[in-house]
């Protein structure tokens, strides 16, 4: 393990509306606050950020020009009824299947609701990474998060148990990398992963493949991972 999942950060035009929209659909609970960036935990171990980005191009899934790059998977006790929630707080309904529905949010990024009778509350499952080899993306990201590869399939992977913030990679034939900080290749989606020591964890990252991206801040400092997605070490 090089370091911990801190955050799964969004990028919207306005997060004060994308922070809304999930507060009130999805129960989550706002914690830290500025112009630029809003924190929200979501009652179930996760923390989800939304990032102010005001070159952010929506996907529009599931065209391929404008790829989704990763998406959220929230289950809910009933399909129907958590699809019309979400529409009447600004979502719009993309398509249906038996188990689940794919909407995007008022930012246009995708989200799964799996049907999950199981609990009367909405809850957030994993977060899905696309990306050409899931099996070979999946094999860093067990390495930096130290996470267990649980489940390898054709297409598919994750890694971490369920219910301990698993995340999920699904392979995609005509995957477009991003090309931080290009508008025209945006991120969409990042991970915030927490280090003790970035030197050392900057040299393991580096050793698995992934690039510096030679931008940060006080305490974050941002890289690619093997294919395109931005990511963030981070220490406090």
């Amino acid at each position: 393990m090089i370091g911990t999942l801190r955050t799964v950060a969004l990028d919207a035009p306005d997060a004060g509306r994308l922070a809304a929209f999930y507060t009130a659909f999805a129960g989550w609970t706002q914690q830290d606050a500025d112009d630029d960036w809003i924190s929200m935990e979501t009652g179930d171990g996760w923390r989800v950020a939304v990032q102010h980005s005001p070159d952010h191009v929506p996907p529009r899934w599931p065209d391929p020009a404008y790829p989704q790059q990763a998406h959220l998977d929230l289950r809910v006790p009933d399909l129907e009824a958590g699809s019309a929630r979400a529409v009447e707080l600004g979502a719009e309904l993309l398509r249906k299947n038996e188990n689940w529905y794919t909407l995007a949010d008022p930012a246009g990024h995708p989200f799964d609701l799996c049907l999950f009778p199981a609990k009367p509350e909405t809850t957030l499952m994993g977060v899905m990474l696309d990306c050409p080899d899931a099996k070979e993306l999946s094999t860093f990201y067990a390495e930096l998060l130290g996470k267990p590869v649980t489940y390898e399939g054709e297409g598919a992977a994750m890694i971490g148990e369920d219910g301990a913030q698993p995340v999920l990679f699904q392979q995609i034939t005509e995957y477009r990398a991003p090309r931080w900080p290009d508008p025209a290749y945006p991120q969409q989606i990042h991970l915030d992963v927490t280090v003790d020591d970035v030197d050392a964890a900057e040299a393991a990252v580096l050793k698995l493949g992934a690039t510096s991206l030679s931008s940060g801040g006080v305490n974050w400092r941002v890289y690619a991972d093997p294919v395109g997605k931005p990511f963030c070490l981070c220490w406090d």
